[in-house]
């Protein structure tokens, strides 16, 4: 019998609905289940002792029960977060949630343990959220990148930048929303025009990440499952669209592509270093044909790649989770 893929994720994910398909097509079970449900609609009784091998045990929802022994590979496609009962108090829920996350989610993670193959592991997903740790491991494989400072020193950046001889942009390290005071502000990649802006001094309220300004011919998002890699070129038709794509969807044109044999060998080498199955990858291409990495996305989206292109993400992403332990070792 085939093992059981585990999905977490919400009920309006259609992305992981495809996947899904492909999986039942294939015919390996698929169990998904809501991380807010625990512990008011889902509940877990899990089990160890000396010489088991592992947690066995239970997870049960209103849908079904899943056999932990069974799993061999779980997406971690769009985990939320635990709801508490609001008639506790406020400690008290604080507390609950910690327990949670380290009983429930503890037991998942430890799952791996056993042989089961996570897309991705939340432990490495986490260390590659890190941009320093996602360059540094890039140019170790051999992949060009921007030229980069990270500083909070108005001068040392105002110096980098006048040495580089070079335009740069400003990009936020940790993504472009950002919550502010109730609402949610938005931060694209922000063009550089003053050098005198960096002698701010409010560039040293916190870390700030500068980088030489790519002369882009296009952009590609790359799709890194396994030793799998599937790309789209972007194309954007408007100012602001080159500067950052994400900035003006309206603007772009798609078009399947074959990267470079090299240029593929280095994402899948970078990803195995990372510790991670999947990964989406944004690259720029500058006037010379060179291609350079700018980030990978640990959970990026690949779904509207796949409306307008046809990108065969999910069933990519089924041959491994139906391959589950056996692609983990």
């Amino acid at each position: 019998m085939a093992h059981t893929v585990l999905m977490i994720t919400d009920e309006s994910d259609t992305v992981a609905e495809r996947v899904a398909v492909e999986l039942i097509e294939r015919g390996v079970p698929v169990f998904a289940i809501n991380t807010a449900d625990f512990p008011t609609k889902i509940s877990m009784s899990a089990f160890i002792e000396t010489g088991s091998g592992g947690w066995r045990g239970i997870v049960s929802t209103a849908h079904g029960e899943l056999d932990l022994a069974r799993v061999g590979a779980i997406y971690w496609r769009r985990p939320t977060r635990f709801r508490m009962d609001e008639r506790m108090s406020a400690p008290e829920r604080v507390f609950a949630y910690g327990e949670a996350r380290r009983g429930f989610g503890g037991v998942l993670t430890a799952l791996r343990q056993s042989g089961a193959l996570w897309v991705n592991d939340p432990m490495a997903a986490a260390r590659a959220e890190y941009k320093p740790v996602q360059l540094a491991e890039a140019a170790r494989v051999g992949l060009d990148i921007p030229r980069t400072i990270i500083t909070s020193q108005p001068r040392a950046a105002h110096a980098w930048a006048k040495n580089l001889g070079a335009p740069i942009i400003y990009k936020p390290l940790g993504g472009i929303w950002h919550a502010d005071e109730g609402q949610v502000r938005v931060l694209y990649t922000t063009p550089v025009t003053d050098l005198n802006d960096l002698l701010d001094p409010a560039v040293a309220h916190t870390a700030q990440m500068y980088q030489e300004r790519i002369h882009k011919a296009c952009e590609a998002r790359a799709i890194v499952i396994g030793d799998t890699v599937l790309a789209v070129r972007i194309d954007a038709g408007s100012e602001q669209g080159r500067i950052d794509w994400r900035s003006d969807y309206d603007s772009l044109v798609y078009k399947r592509i074959e990267l470079p044999g090299e240029l593929r060998d280095r994402l899948v080498e970078l990803h195995r270093r990372l510790h991670l199955v999947y990964g989406a990858v944004d690259l720029a291409c500058d006037t010379n044909g060179r291609w350079h990495f700018l980030e990978t996305n640990q959970s990026g989206e690949w779904g509207w790649l796949n409306l307008k292109t046809g990108l065969p993400v999910a069933g990519a992403l089924a041959d491994v989770l139906r391959k589950g332990p056996e692609w983990a070792r």
